[in-house]
């Protein structure tokens, strides 16, 4: 059998194999689970969720940051990092504050840095349930 002839019939439609559309499909599903992941990893919800409730600048070389710490585990200890910043941004104290475990989901503290020039503002870094050995009573 022959051909059609194109200019009677027009030029045949390509055909797309029939896997293409469903492993695209797969491929974006997979692709968007991914993204979806690594979003709620780094967005999502964290194990211990530290707040700057504000901060005081006491005189030229202190500070004090009062702040709370809201943790799944409130038994367990964890540390905090509480930072000077000066009117640049520029860091001038910090101090690494233990909060021990309690009954409470929430704790409230305030803590006072020794800044090497006036602090600007004081805040939270961060938190960890990796307390340094130094931390650590006993």
């Amino acid at each position: 059998m022959s051909e059609r002839p194109a200019d009677r019939y027009g030029v045949g439609r390509r055909k797309t194999p029939r896997w293409l559309p469903v492993a695209l499909t797969l491929a974006v599903a997979i692709v968007g689970c991914g993204v979806a992941y690594l979003g709620f990893k780094q967005y999502g919800p964290k194990d211990i969720e530290p707040e700057r409730l504000g901060y005081t600048v006491v005189d030229d070389s202190t500070v004090s940051v009062e702040f709370k710490v809201t943790r799944d585990d409130p038994e367990k200890p964890v540390v905090c990092y509480v930072r000077a910043l000066d009117a640049d941004g520029v860091e001038v104290g910090r101090r690494e504050v233990l909060i021990p475990g309690s009954d409470a989901g929430t704790v409230l503290f305030t803590t006072t840095l020794k800044t090497s020039a006036r602090a600007g503002a004081g805040n939270i870094y961060g938190c960890s349930d990796e307390v340094p050995a130094y931390l650590r009573a006993g």
